[in-house]
């Protein structure tokens, strides 16, 4: 009665955990489901070799709730990983908003990831400074619009999105703020036709309180935000769905700059990794590392590029023939991506748990 009585119990009662296991890994130059991953066009592409595999992770849904034997199997299998729940879902995010916030840093990743390949390879790449979003009930709403371009606050030139929070900051609750646009219908036609935007508007915006009390409450705002946009010289599509996240961009990255470049990146080896990028190259660290190099090398990856902050946590269970490489910028990839095909291995520079 006791064994039947704890049995009931393992499946009844629910615990605040979910679980990671690996998820699939793809290619980025070649194909999925019938189609390129990287589909360039209006530039000379060159012939590519070998794997530069992007890696996943599967998550349990926010929704999902493990009962106690589920989470003891978890914790006891090599290829599964059970966190507490809200390591994954904060603040007690729904399904629906997950997924938002998972795809909008998928396509932020692919705009960085083309940023970076591009400015790797010395090709021109337009940047602007817009209006990302409008807060509703903010004093901005219904003056600016998403897709504005913002040229100057007051008269000073804006080149960076933190530009413009800094310069509205400068202002008393209250006080006007002058925005210096391209409406995002006039900057739209002008890169359809591949010209710069001729005129430009003056927009006044009163600041408002950022909040009701403490130091918050003698913040100006304006209720937008800020952040970037890119004029490429010529087509990237990176055709991927039911992916999600940021931590992509660098596989992205060296996948476009192989299929620009002459010489073969990988000659021929089967490699894979992960990590975020940003526009300047850099790159960052991702959540599920484990995860990852086991679906790597279960595909047959030999090499793991490995965000120099994930590579303790990486290197604490390495799966069996899968060579873990420490990579700080793109330049630290493609360094290490010759020496991969140069066969000098040796020289890599190596994931430790110190």
């Amino acid at each position: 009665m006791l064994l039947i009585a704890l049995l009931c119990a393992g499946v009844l009662i629910k615990v605040p955990y979910a679980e990671m296991t690996p998820g699939p890994t793809v290619n980025t130059l070649g194909d999925h489901d019938g189609e390129p991953v990287l589909d360039i066009k209006g530039h000379k592409t060159y012939p590519t070799d070998g794997h530069l595999n992007m890696t996943t992770v599967r998550v349990t849904s926010p929704d999902y709730r493990m009962n106690l034997f589920q989470a003891v199997a978890g914790w006891l299998a090599h290829d599964n990983v059970v966190v507490p729940h809200e390591t994954l879902y904060p603040d007690g995010k729904t399904e629906e908003q997950s997924t938002q916030e998972n795809a909008e840093e998928f396509s932020q990743s692919q705009e960085s990831a083309k940023v970076a390949a591009l400015r790797e390879l010395d090709i021109p790449v337009s940047t602007r400074v817009v209006v990302a979003t409008v807060v509703k009930g903010n004093p901005a709403e219904g003056k600016l619009h998403a897709g504005d371009v913002i040229k100057s606050v007051d008269g000073s030139p804006v080149r960076k999105p933190g530009d413009v929070a800094k310069l509205v900051t400068k202002h008393e609750p209250g006080e006007p703020v002058v925005f210096t646009i391209v409406p995002a219908a006039d900057a739209a036609a002008a890169e359809k036709a591949g010209e710069e935007p001729a005129s430009t508007e003056r927009v006044t915006v009163t600041t408002a309180r950022a909040g009701k009390s403490g130091a918050e409450a003698e913040r100006a705002i304006v209720g937008i935000q800020a952040g970037t946009d890119h004029t490429f010289p010529f087509t990237v599509d990176i055709k991927l769905a039911d992916v999600g996240g940021p931590s992509a961009g660098l596989m992205f990255a060296l996948g476009i700059v192989d299929k620009l470049s002459p010489d073969d990146l990988t000659g021929g080896k089967f490699i894979a990794g992960t990590g975020t990028i940003d526009e300047e190259g850099t790159v960052g660290p991702i959540g599920g590392i484990s995860m990852k190099t086991v679906g790597a090398r279960a595909k047959g990856a030999r090499f793991f590029l490995t965000p120099a902050d994930n590579c303790a946590t990486a290197a604490r269970d390495i799966p069996d023939g899968l060579t873990l490489v420490k990579v700080d910028t793109i330049d630290d990839a493609l360094d290490s991506l010759k020496k991969i095909r140069e066969d000098r291995t040796g020289a890599l520079p190596a994931c430790t748990t110190g």
